[in-house]
């Protein structure tokens, strides 16, 4: 159960259960809004949010994408995170959901007038696809829907509007017995998960393919980075249904996912079923990176102090 007990909502704070909107929000009827995930670490050093400009950059970015004038700047918007935190004392890891909207006033397709409202929650939350799936892996199934073309929709915005795709594709896995879904792109190669990044291993390589039909991920960034630091050879190229098949290791990245080893696909082992050697590394290297324990790493953590 979400629950916290204030939420940032056009620049004042809300108690949880008032947040509320009305039947006629025209994001709700017409699907343009666009949004973020970010977490904040319990550190040594108290909670920390993790890339903070980062994020904070590309829901500005998805806003411009989708014709959408955000009231409040960048700086305003990362305050408006902390402050958050500070008042809702949270003692976990957090989860933080900034959300840029169309309001109520008018309805129809052409939504240039309608009012822009910025919304942030946070919650505490834990591994989204479980601590379990962090130790020993998921299982996945490939999407019979093929991810957003980039002829039809606007991937690189993390749009509200994107993810009935990822919706759909999630639910199917889920029913099949699966835990997460994995989309190809409307060329038959590996696109992305229903709100991750892919991963795969193969003869000691690292490799994942382009963002050509996917969101430009920062935590995949952070492992591309991490792979440096390791000596990890690493290749950004296109993977097929089949190279997925006879991978050595595989795993999924995402501010929710974290690092989050595979261990099947569609009914097939991948390596010998357990989280692979280099998947560890890399997620023990990220681990230490979100809660403060590469000094190396420190600028990409804003800690909460007071």
């Amino acid at each position: 159960m979400i629950k916290a007990d204030k939420i940032w909502l056009d620049g004042k704070f809300v108690d949880f259960k008032d947040a509320n909107l009305h039947f006629l929000t025209h994001s709700l009827h017409y699907g343009n809004a666009v949004f973020e995930g970010t977490r904040a670490y319990k550190t040594q050093k108290g909670l920390a949010v993790f890339r903070l400009k980062d994020h904070t950059k590309r829901l500005l970015e998805s806003a411009k994408i989708t014709l959408i004038q955000c009231p409040f700047s960048q700086q305003e918007l990362e305050e408006a995170q902390i402050e958050l935190l500070r008042v809702n004392q949270f003692q976990n890891n957090t989860y933080i959901r900034p959300l840029i909207f169309l309001g109520e006033g008018i309805m129809g397709l052409y939504h240039a007038k309608a009012p822009v409202r910025v919304g942030i929650a946070a919650w505490e939350w834990g591994a989204y696809l479980g601590d379990e799936g962090l130790e020993k892996g998921i299982k996945v199934k490939i999407s019979s829907l093929a991810r957003n073309s980039v002829k039809s929709s606007f991937p690189k915005a993390k749009a509200s509007a994107n993810y009935l795709n990822s919706q759909i594709a999630k639910f199917e896995a889920i029913e099949a017995g699966y835990e997460e879904a994995l989309l190809l792109d409307e060329e038959g190669f590996v696109a992305e998960g229903t709100g991750e990044c892919f991963f795969i291993v193969k003869d000691g390589v690292l490799i994942s393919p382009p963002n050509d039909f996917s969101l430009k991920s920062i935590t995949q960034d952070t492992v591309l980075k991490i792979a440096e630091d390791l000596g990890i050879k690493v290749l950004r190229e296109r993977i097929s249904r089949d190279e997925v098949y006879t991978a050595d290791e595989a795993f999924f990245t995402g501010t929710a996912a974290e690092v989050t080893p595979i261990n099947y696909i569609d009914a097939r082992t991948i390596g010998n079923g357990l989280r692979g050697e280099m998947t560890k590394k890399i997620q023990d290297a990220f681990f230490d990176i979100v809660y403060g324990r590469n000094a190396k790493y420190d600028s990409m953590l804003t800690y909460i102090k007071g």
